[in-house]
């Protein structure tokens, strides 16, 4: 087992992390920046190291300086999170050229999953479903040809980088040729990447993820399933688990399909696949996201699990845990510093922050009172994660959390999410990925 390892993020997944250190016996290293100097979870980790300057790209995707604090701090391991540098390649093999161990799958699947359309043929290839698409796009005349064959209506992806970014729906070619060029100065601008291709668009699919967990010696499980079909301009609100309404049977297959598809090939550490399921029942590949997410907590609640400290044991070379059955049901809201009406982020001093402690509710924070929220970060301000034995004590307590939420200071999405988890097509599980904007 690692004796120390550095926590290469901020915010709740750091604090998440430096929780489940502590539970192993393991020392953790913090980094901040100067805009999160007031962070709760600095005093939490064994030592706590400051990061020079505010941006993402001077401290928490400044690989260099992480490197130096990796080294100087004597931790033998490395935490990255999600977001900023958890899912780089090349940081990883940095991480590993140090002599530390990165906390991951190996490097080869950070790069091999990165690119959508390599994964994409990378998954088909291995026999498992995946909806048409095209191959990368050059330029407009080959995406022109593509759609053609393909037919309309499409979605423009990033082949690099994900949270919905530069992704469009084309419903003809005159639609096509307006968004070709905006997709790739976006892509540009955010994964320094302008690759771009189509692939068939789904109207209102559930959008189905299946928690892996792989050991280093081949062998691959799944901890059931996630339903994470609310979501907002392809980011996720609201997730669930087990999916509302789906046949227990039909799950059980595809989360089988996803664990055995990734044993043939080798994958290794935690792992979330992800699908669309359209609505005849016919599911597709997604993506691969080769790191912890940010709603691991929904299953965590339902199987007993922590996953954080199950990928820290399989990083150090342990053996698969039992899985554990799906026990009752859990749903996690995701409250946001943003205008609840324009939907655009809200910053601030935390004047109030202060959650409640309730049977069957957790909360996810890196805040705390008198803290500031910045513009250099996510808005992501905490998680509600409610668990009952139905599906209905889940939500019930999931909004008895979000109501008692006291926030001054700053603006927060708590009013959509409550007007969401009353709705009662929402109560009745008639969900999918069209439903927050039909809703608004």
């Amino acid at each position: 087992m690692f004796s120390k390892v550095l926590v290469a993020n901020r915010g709740a997944i750091a604090r998440r992390i430096i929780r489940a250190c502590s539970e192993l016996g393991i020392a953790s290293v913090a980094v901040y920046s100067e805009a999160d100097a007031g962070a709760p979870y600095l005093e939490e980790a064994s030592e706590a190291h400051a990061l020079a300057g505010n941006t993402a790209a001077e401290t928490y995707l400044n690989a260099s300086a992480l490197l130096k604090v990796l080294q100087s701090s004597g931790a033998d391991a490395l935490h990255p999170g999600y977001g900023f540098l958890a899912e780089k390649a090349d940081f990883a093999r940095s991480v590993i050229s140090t002599g530390a161990a990165f906390i991951g799958p190996d490097p080869k699947w950070l790069a091999a999953m990165g690119d959508k359309v390599a994964a994409r043929k990378l998954m088909a290839d291995a026999g498992f479903p995946v909806f048409p698409g095209s191959e990368p796009l050059e330029n407009l005349d080959q995406a022109l040809a593509a759609a053609q064959m393909l037919g309309y209506p499409l979605m423009l992806k990033p082949s690099a980088g994900g949270g919905g970014i530069g992704m469009r729906v084309v419903r003809d070619a005159k639609e096509l040729k307006k968004g070709f060029g905006l997709s790739q100065k976006m892509a540009m601008a955010a994964f320094a990447d302008s690759g771009i291709y189509l692939e068939s668009y789904l109207a209102t699919p559930r959008h189905v993820e299946f928690q892996l967990l792989g050991d280093n010696d081949g062998r691959v499980v799944h901890v059931h399933e996630r339903d994470c079909s609310i979501q907002r301009r392809h980011q996720k609100v609201i997730e669930e688990s087990p999916a509302p309404g789906l046949d227990r049977g039909e799950v059980k297959v595809m989360a089988d399909r996803a664990a055995e598809t990734a044993e043939r090939l080798g994958y290794n550490n935690v792992g979330t696949l992800e699908t669309l399921r359209d609505t005849s029942g016919g599911y597709g590949f997604l993506e691969m996201n080769t790191r912890i997410q940010v709603e691991h907590g929904v299953t965590e609640a339902v199987t007993g699990l922590d996953l954080l400290a199950e990928q820290i044991r399989l990083a150090a070379g342990a053996r698969l845990p039992v899985i554990p059955e799906l026990r009752g049901h859990a749903l996690e809201a995701r409250i946001y510093a943003e205008d609840p009406r324009s939907h655009m982020p809200s910053t601030g001093v935390l004047q109030l922050f202060r959650y409640p402690v309730l049977e069957g509710v957790r909360v996810e924070t890196g805040y705390c009172e008198g803290q500031a929220v910045t513009p250099y970060y996510d808005p992501l301000l905490a998680k509600v994660i409610g668990w009952g034995v139905t599906r209905e004590q889940a939500i019930g307590r999931v909004l008895i959390g979000l109501r008692a939420f006291s926030v001054q200071g700053v603006k927060t999405n708590i009013p959509l999410l409550t007007r969401v988890l009353e709705d009662g097509e929402f109560l009745r599980g008639h969900v999918h990925t069209g439903f927050l904007q039909d809703f608004l």
